[in-house]
């Protein structure tokens, strides 16, 4: 099994009035970068990064980057200068971008030599993941959303053959066009990076990474509507001449684990105590709708079964906004009943506790999903440094050992011990198996 940590990476700034429990909450695309502080950004910048070396140290087989633009709940904008410092701070982790917005990249080729130096700085450690993007990216960059999947496609094939055709040569796509493709950075993987495909909506992406063999990687999304996503893929699959296995799922989910029971719900109470994030029930602010369904983005007809829990979750936290407005003077003092925080741990969207509470329920999001990679997202929304590594050190010394245990168990094999491309077992050079042993058939 493969194992990755993830967070969003949040502007934590108390003094703004848009953070905390009692916080306001941000209107998707309104929040003034005004109330941006460079200096606080910097702390923060540094503390993730330090974060990311700790998890390395801690044993995670990955460390796990992503990107959005505008927005206070993810400082990533530039997720590649963060990938570029890993790749020559870190030593033994993946560097996993889940991943670039393949649609507002006007230059593509540039894309490319970025990421094949990130590989080549990291000596191979480059885990390449490539993504449609929100509504929120098309604004902020002037992509035009109806070309957003045609683009994608296009950048895509672009990027395998500026990396693995010999150039010069030119290119004459829809899109995109070059006099000149001729890179002299070339990834340090042969042929080129792994390529995952994240993602919790469009079935055109499930279908298309399928086509290709590329893991699909659900992000935080509710367990039985998850198993219906990956039951497609699988269908995909068939169609095209294949059975698929654990190597070819992966899940991103949010963990936390603490000294006490008390730590860990204080701490597991943060998660939805930050920034306001549209991919964090419970606090997903006030999203518009016009922004995330920009005409022709998204194919609206053809969703994910994951998207019925989405709309579910807008719901209750527009009904709760609904009330919490609506509601007279002397109303105002009583409680909600409805509970955010406990609602996602019973049904665990959230999972939070000590190592000994914790680990029965990774096991069974494993057992209910069977994917070969995981991702434990933490340290995200109010967590504080602090609250971070206490859990990275208890995952290290805890969690990961127990998860690797039941992997073995469960035969949960990664990409890197199956190749995806051919179902078959990846065999380690620094290993005593034999060359027969390499071309054995991986059941699913």
């Amino acid at each position: 099994m493969f194992i990755g940590h993830f967070t969003e990476r949040p502007y934590q700034d108390p003094e703004s009035g848009y953070f905390g429990a009692t916080g306001r909450s941000i209107t998707d695309l309104t929040m003034s970068n005004a109330s941006y502080d460079p200096k606080l950004g910097a702390r923060l910048y540094n503390r993730y990064l330090d974060e990311k070396i700790y998890a390395e140290e801690m044993g995670f087989d990955g460390l796990m980057l992503n990107e959005h633009h505008s927005t206070p709940f993810c400082m990533g904008g530039v997720m590649n200068l963060e990938a570029a410092i890993l790749a020559r701070i870190t030593h033994k982790s993946k560097i996993v971008l889940l991943g670039n917005i393949l649609p507002i990249w006007d230059d593509p080729l540039f894309l490319a030599e970025e990421l094949a130096e990130i590989d080549m700085i990291s000596e191979g450690r480059l885990v390449t993941g490539w993504v449609r993007g929100t509504g929120r990216e098309s604004v902020a960059h002037n992509a035009v959303a109806p070309y957003n999947w045609e683009r994608f496609q296009e950048a895509h094939d672009f990027i395998i053959d500026a990396w693995t055709r010999p150039g010069p040569f030119r290119w004459e796509g829809e899109h995109y066009h070059f006099r000149y493709v001729n890179p002299w950075a070339r990834p340090y993987q042969d042929p080129h990076p792994p390529i995952w495909i994240p993602g919790v909506m469009s079935r055109n992406t499930v279908a298309w990474a399928a086509e290709k063999r590329y893991p699909y990687v659900m992000l935080a999304t509710e367990l039985e509507p998850t198993k219906e996503s990956y039951a497609y893929y699988t269908e995909v699959a068939k169609e095209h001449g294949y059975e698929t296995g654990t190597q070819h799922r992966g899940y991103l989910f949010k963990v936390h684990v603490d000294e006490t029971e008390e730590l860990a719900e204080q701490a597991g109470r943060k998660f939805v105590q930050g920034p306001s994030n549209p991919f964090l029930e419970g606090n997903q602010g006030v999203v518009r709708p016009f922004i995330q369904n920009l005409p022709g983005l998204t194919q609206r007809n053809n969703l994910l079964p994951t998207m019925r829990s989405f709309a579910a979750a807008a719901s209750r936290g527009r009904v709760a906004q609904h009330k919490s407005e609506t509601k007279k003077p002397t109303e105002q003092k009583k409680p909600e009943k409805f509970d955010t925080y406990v609602d996602q741990t019973k049904k665990y969207s959230i999972i939070s506790g000590t190592p000994k509470t914790v680990i029965p329920k990774v096991k069974h999001v494993l057992e209910t999903l069977r994917p070969g990679s995981i991702f434990f997202w933490d340290g995200d929304g109010a967590m504080s440094h602090e609250d971070s590594m206490r859990s990275l050190r208890l995952m290290g010394s805890d969690v990961i050992p127990a998860v690797r245990e039941i992997a073995d168990e469960l035969e949960l094999k990664s990409p890197f011990e199956v190749d995806p491309k051919t179902n078959q077992r990846i065999v380690d050079s620094n290993t005593s198996d034999s060359p027969d042993n390499s071309s054995e058939s991986e059941s699913p």
